[in-house]
């Protein structure tokens, strides 16, 4: 039983999640706090102990908890009494040779602190810490009774001290798929009741506060729990709802004052779509912040470690955006046009697949004190994992420097998270690697669709040194990984299929995006032999035809993007004509083609079809990756007869005879 082993390896850490949200409910205090009480009240499997140890809490927040309002009255307990205990935060500073202790809530800032507290605690003078104080009045002659009040004895409530060696030492006593459920359940969550997928969606929440200067964007639905983790799981994160301005997160000119990203591990914008509201100069600064860690106030080059989470609603599903659009449209205008900016984003959650908040997600079993959590990945974020890739894997050729580093980052933070000491093996860190390559693929996926053909190279994929195969990484939204998608396309993308003399399909999937020009065609790099003359042949033809497609006005101020995606990556060249002018046409008309559609065929430069070799081959391929429909040239239509009773069942013949009614039947045309 992992609570059982937890409480062994970890106690005095651990807490029981659903008491946390039982006292909390009735108590405004720092998450932190409770977890310290019922830690040290409520550390038991027996549920005897637990209602005592529930009591005791209760009472101890009733007694010794001084809300702000009540200072006046916690110092005249302590002047009557002679001695009182309470939980209070406490700060040091040193002021001449003496250290005086400010404590927050009792609303005194000279009070008698022992000089082996601040040595033992460094925190105390690192902006103060949580802690059980037991203070007592004495007058004092020194200062004419003007300090009557010394801390005897000082327990901290948050972390004071952490060792990282006993947390990774204790960390290799558990399997991975322990530990990855005990990180679940100290964020409150239940990982009982998710998918391996949803558990590593909510590991990348995490990884802000483990890794620096690291940039996540999470859109999604409401009531997702998307700002919970920056705002409740650790003292270290800020929160930002509203607009603010350069000088709140970036500091003052002068220097006096320092920004937020210089003093917080995390700063979080709640509502994405407040940006719009804020100062262009907070943007093009964050944008040169987001890229290197540094920024210019004055004369002064700063830099900050903070990394930055930005979270967003999503009005629409998922597939709507799409289709229509891209998945950063939700982002204000100021973003979701700056290609710049968004290119320095490491990685996109997906929040549509994060289920809305329900009670059973919530746990009922042990996990970190979140303060201990929070410490640890604070303390991890001092090591870089960064070459931990290099043991096993390279990285495609696709992936230009910047998603490079973005990949890097996002398995540097899961490692820190998930494999603190060191230690892990292929397969695990392959579904680290393919993780981080999905969300940062995501990201140029969006810039790829608003046009820029710089951005054009999306193919992601990774190659294992031992073996040197190549493995592509895909994005579930669009169809996932070497599959023929069954969701509606965007306008320009099809699937078509090769077969060579030996029987040896090639699937491929066929992107064209349009920019303005003078008609040109364009082709991404990978597009040679055959594949790209049967594309040169088909455009040829489309350009004579352009007038009576009606595409004339369209093609003559547009240049036409060619991605040809190898999906089952044996390098097949096949002649992809026919798909390539269906293509076209569907971009320049912005129509989508019907979903899980495969087109074959390929065409002379005056437009007449050239069947394929064999129909057996692709469209068994094709059945096994997910298509439900084949365009396939009139003349292959007595192949159709060795064609298995299997395939016919589920991959419906359409046959063509010309380009243009291949085109008006992939649209959706009779």
């Amino acid at each position: 039983m992992l609570d059982d082993k937890v409480n062994r390896l970890f106690a005095g850490k651990v807490v029981r999640k659903d008491l946390v949200r039982k006292v909390k409910v009735g108590a405004n205090v720092p998450v932190f706090v409770l977890e310290f009480l019922l830690g040290k009240y409520c550390a038991s499997s027996d549920e005897m102990t637990i209602q005592m140890g529930l009591q005791v809490v209760n009472d101890t927040l009733a007694n010794n908890y001084i809300r702000a309002d009540e200072s006046m009255k916690a110092q005249a307990i302590v002047k009557d009494r002679g001695r009182h205990t309470f939980i209070d935060k406490v700060k040091v500073r040193l002021v001449d040779s003496d250290y005086w202790a400010e404590v927050t809530n009792f609303g005194h800032k000279n009070v008698h602190i022992p000089a082996h507290y601040v040595r033992e605690y460094e925190r105390l003078v690192m902006g103060g810490i949580w802690a059980q104080v037991d203070m007592r009045f004495e007058y004092d002659e020194e200062s004419r009774g003007k300090n009557p009040f010394w801390i005897d004895r000082l327990t901290p409530i948050q972390i004071a001290t952490f060792d990282l060696e006993e947390y990774r030492k204790t960390r290799s006593e558990f399997t991975t798929d322990e530990w990855l459920d005990l990180i679940i359940r100290s964020t409150g969550y239940e990982p009982g009741e998710m998918s391996r997928r949803l558990k590593f969606l909510f590991l990348v929440r995490l990884i802000p506060f483990a890794e620096r200067n690291y940039n996540l964007v999470e859109l999604g639905p409401r009531g997702t729990g998307k700002s919970y983790v920056v705002q409740e799981v650790s003292p270290y994160s800020a929160l930002l709802t509203g607009g603010t301005t350069v000088a709140n997160l970036f500091g003052h000119m002068s220097g006096r004052q320092k920004g937020m990203v210089q003093i917080w591990d995390v700063v979080g914008f709640d509502e994405v779509a407040d940006l719009q509201k804020m100062p262009k100069e907070v943007v093009t600064t964050m944008k040169t912040y987001c890229e290197s860690g540094t920024f210019q106030r004055g004369q002064e080059a700063m830099s900050g470690d903070a990394s930055i989470a930005m979270f967003g609603n999503t009005n629409q599903p998922v597939d709507v955006m799409v289709q229509t659009g891209h998945l950063f449209s939700p982002m204000p205008s100021v973003i979701r046009d700056d290609m710049a900016f968004i290119d320095r984003i490491h990685y996109y959650l997906p929040g549509w697949e994060i289920p809305k908040m329900r009670n059973e997600l919530f746990t009922n079993h042990y996990g970190f004190v979140v303060d201990y959590l929070a410490e640890a990945l604070r303390e991890m974020r001092k090591h870089n994992y960064t070459e931990m890739i290099d043991r096993h894997f390279s990285l495609g050729s696709h992936l230009n420097a910047r998603d490079r580093k973005a990949v890097r980052k996002t398995v540097s933070g899961l490692a820190k998270i998930l494999f603190p000491h060191g230690e892990v093996t292929r397969e695990e860190l392959e579904e680290v690697v393919e993780f981080a390559l999905e969300g940062r693929r995501r990201v140029k996926e969006q810039l790829k669709k608003m046009g820029s053909f710089e951005y054009y190279h999306t193919s992601f994929s990774y190659t294992l040194q031992e073996t040197g195969e190549e493995r592509f990484v895909g994005v579930p939204e669009q169809g996932g990984r070497d599959l023929i998608s069954t969701d509606p396309l965007s306008p320009g993308t099809v699937y078509s299929a090769g077969v060579t003399s030996d029987g040896t399909v090639g699937l491929y999937r066929i992107e064209i995006s349009i920019s303005s020009g003078t008609g040109k065609l364009k082709l991404a790099g990978g597009v040679d032999g055959v594949t790209k003359e049967s594309v040169q042949r088909a455009f040829s033809y489309l350009w004579t035809k352009k007038v009576e497609l009606a595409v004339a006005r369209d093609l003559d101020v547009s240049d036409v993007h060619v991605e040809i995606i190898d999906l089952l990556a044996n390098r097949v060249e096949a002649e992809l004509g026919v798909a390539f002018f269906v293509a076209c046409y569907s971009a320049l008309r912005k129509a989508p083609v019907g979903p899980a559609l495969l087109i074959l065929g390929d065409m002379s430069v005056q437009g007449n079809i050239k069947p394929m070799r064999s129909l057996t081959e692709p469209l068994q391929v094709a059945k096994d990756n997910g298509a439900k429909r084949a365009l396939i040239p009139i003349e292959n239509k007595r192949n159709f007869l060795d064609v298995s009773a299997e395939i016919m069942e589920q991959v419906d013949p359409v046959f063509y005879g010309d380009p243009k009614t291949a085109a008006m039947k992939a649209l959706g045309g009779p």
